[in-house]
């Protein structure tokens, strides 16, 4: 996440993981898809354990919550397919992130964010690059790339 300047912010696409509120950078976001079939792959890591058709290309179908040690219920009408494109080790890789439900784009203020507490934190502190507000609410700011790194 590059701000120009420190009372910038930055356009997240805001989700519900697990109960929980996330925000992705809204510049990576490629498109956001209802839950379309999924094949499973055996032997894959847990949290990338499936395949997608988007638009006729294979795309990895990640599921966060496994990432963050949250439980991962079935589907529901409001589970989506976040499809974005990040920068894996100098490539550009799609991926599909399940969530289970996506609300909006918004600004969140860098002066907002905050570093991931020591203590406390019911999330692996190392895939977290920090944490927003939003009124009263907070939002876990995920960091994507380290989340796919090996």
């Amino acid at each position: 996440m590059s701000v120009p300047d420190e009372d910038a912010g930055f356009e997240a696409l805001t989700l519900a993981l697990g109960g929980e509120i996330f925000a992705i950078e809204a510049g990576i976001v490629h498109e956001i898809l209802d839950l379309i079939p999924v094949t499973e792959v055996p032997g894959a890591r847990a949290f990338v354990s499936g395949l997608i058709n988007v638009r006729g290309k294979v795309v990895p179908l990640a599921d966060l919550r496994l990432k963050f040690g949250m439980a991962a219920p079935p589907p529901t009408p409001d589970t989506r397919v976040v499809v974005v494109e990040i920068d894996l080790d100098g490539e550009t890789t799609v991926v599909g992130l399940l969530a289970d439900k996506v609300y909006e784009v918004t600004e969140i203020a860098h002066a907002t964010i905050e570093q991931t507490p020591d203590l406390g934190m019911k999330w692996p502190a190392e895939y977290v690059k920090g944490i927003g507000r939003r009124g009263t609410d907070f939002i876990v700011i995920p960091d994507i790339i380290r989340l796919f790194a090996p």
